[in-house]
């Protein structure tokens, strides 16, 4: 089990916040599967990433247990952070350690027991294509934007910590580039789960599990039936996309909005 790739992890249900039992049986995620945790403030969303970054085993307040390939993990996917397959990354992401970039970086790559010489700057490459605020590797971890470390810490766990699971939440209000970052993870075959409240996000997802009162209420698949909604939300996000890139550069929106 140490070894063997995952090829799927299973949230068994669990319970809401009144004790009534979620309404499905088990819920499977697979390498390249991009899922949206979506409802209200308060729903549950996070929760129902916690479970799955700490393995829950019936050992938390939602009562879920989460396997890998069927079986429970083994003790070092829950003890052993160099072999944690799961990468959660959060819009509080935050690095205390004074640090400069490279020393981050080969920190990481050294206790991952990684040897690839040149991992430390095809992580920042990478980095730097999901931030409009470009990095440099004698920057300090604790100098960087909010954007800029979150996108450090998804390069980081596509590139070093090659997590096969990735979980997100609420990264797109961190000022990154959200369709990079969704294209480069499904490029690399991870299995990704965005807790989220944009719409963009939600319908580039193969799969949307809805919350509410701390228990799933159901699972949309689409498949393909919101073509023309995405196509119509992706142009909006990108008019909006620019306007943000406008203001951030001293541009003064003089002519009609939406006149581009």
């Amino acid at each position: 089990m140490e070894t063997e790739p995952i090829q799927c992890i299973t949230i068994l249900a669990g319970h809401d916040r009144n004790g009534v039992a979620e309404p499905f049986e088990r819920i499977d995620i697979n390498p390249g599967d991009t899922i949206s945790i979506v409802g209200p403030t308060g729903s549950g969303k996070t929760a129902f990433i916690n479970d799955i970054e700490v393995f829950a085993c019936g050992d938390t307040i939602t009562g879920r247990t989460i396997l890998v390939n069927n079986m429970m993990p083994p003790e070092s996917f829950v003890r052993d952070p160099s072999k944690k397959p799961i990468a959660m990354i959060t819009q509080n992401t935050k690095c205390l350690s004074d640090l400069t970039v490279r020393e981050f970086l080969v920190m990481h790559v050294r206790a991952r027991g990684i040897t690839k010489s040149d991992i430390c700057a095809k992580t920042l490459a990478l980095a730097n294509e999901f931030t409009g605020e470009k990095m440099h590797l004698d920057m300090r971890m604790t100098g960087l934007s909010g954007g800029q470390t979150r996108s450090l810490m998804v390069a980081d766990a596509v590139l070093i910590s090659n997590a096969p699971v990735i979980l997100l939440d609420e990264v797109e209000n961190a000022g990154i580039f959200k369709d990079r970052v969704i294209s480069c993870l499904k490029s690399h075959g991870k299995a990704v789960i965005f807790v989220t409240h944009d719409p963009l996000v939600s319908l580039l997802s193969d799969r949307r599990i809805v919350m509410s009162n701390g228990s799933v209420e159901r699972v949309l698949t689409p498949n393909g039936n919101e073509r023309e909604a995405l196509t119509a939300i992706s142009r909006i996000d990108a008019f909006m996309g620019r306007l943000r890139e406008k203001i951030r550069a001293g541009e003064l929106l003089t002519g009609p909005v939406g006149s581009e």
